[in-house]
């Protein structure tokens, strides 16, 4: 994956954003002094109640949408300053997407489908080829590349979204509520394909979920609160059971349920 540039920055800055949403007489606080940092190579969980600005955080990071103030800053770019022309750009080429729906094109095949954004990108019609067998390759997908969304399950649709998400090798894969909408086996296989691709082949990832189950696969996790960071945990060399299980005490202690167990 892209590493930090030769100034060092790392991946991802966030640095005291805040997102207000209505008018100064019916404000509501989305987010309010977020700040954190990512580096190359980091999985990173975000958790927090419905409400609480985790998703909202996640758009302002990609540029969905706008931040209120505060910068953003991708190897040391800050992309909430860039204009609409270069934005699209940064978008296409330093981000990748997997949503809770996979939304993947019914009339593509799935090697169309993970070629799409090489393609918009004009990269030559051989480039696409061998990074699209080989991501599909990584992801164990390879066997699925000439079927059409609709033939495949949802994890297999989640794990070609992933494969969409890291062929054009983004600095960060944005992934929101991944897990959402598959049933417990497909979760774990999409989770592992996340985990595979951030351990071997260095993939920074940002995850919203409300899972505990699916927060336990990463390295840290930040919890969000009222639109602030509430606390964060961090895996070290802790098993992920263990780890699991300290998520869950946050959560309780949050007031959430911490959805499925191990």
């Amino acid at each position: 994956m892209k590493t930090a540039g030769a100034n060092g920055a790392p991946v991802l800055e966030v640095r005291h954003i805040e997102k207000v949403y209505g008018t100064r007489n019916n404000a509501t606080h989305a987010l309010r002094d977020v700040s954190f940092t990512v580096e190359e190579g980091d999985f990173i969980g975000i958790m927090g109640a419905s409400g609480s600005g985790k998703s909202t955080l996640l758009n302002c990071i990609s540029t969905i949408d706008a931040v209120t103030s505060g910068t953003v800053l991708v190897h040391g770019t800050d992309v909430t300053r860039l204009k609409a022309k270069k934005l699209a750009r940064f978008r296409r080429e330093q981000l990748g997407f997997i949503f809770q729906d996979s939304n993947l094109l019914d009339t593509l095949t799935v090697r169309e489908n993970i070629a799409l954004p090489l393609t918009i990108s004009r990269v030559p019609a051989h480039d696409v080829l061998i990074r699209v067998e080989e991501v599909a390759r990584r992801l164990g997908i390879a066997e699925t590349l000439e079927k059409y969304p609709y033939q495949l399950s949802g994890g297999q649709q989640q794990r070609v979204a992933a494969a969409r998400a890291l062929v054009t090798d983004p600095a960060i894969i944005m992934a929101d509520e991944p897990t959402g909408a598959l049933d417990s086996k497909n979760a774990r296989l999409l989770l592992e394909s996340l985990e595979t691709m951030n351990e071997r082949y260095r993939a920074t990832v940002l995850m919203v979920t409300h899972d505990s189950f699916a927060a336990s696969y990463t390295h840290r996790v930040l919890f969000i609160r009222d639109g602030r960071i509430f606390t964060e945990l961090r895996r070290g060399d802790a098993p992920r059971q263990a780890f699991f299980e300290r998520i869950m005490e946050v959560v309780a202690m949050m007031g959430g349920d911490g959805s499925d167990a191990l």
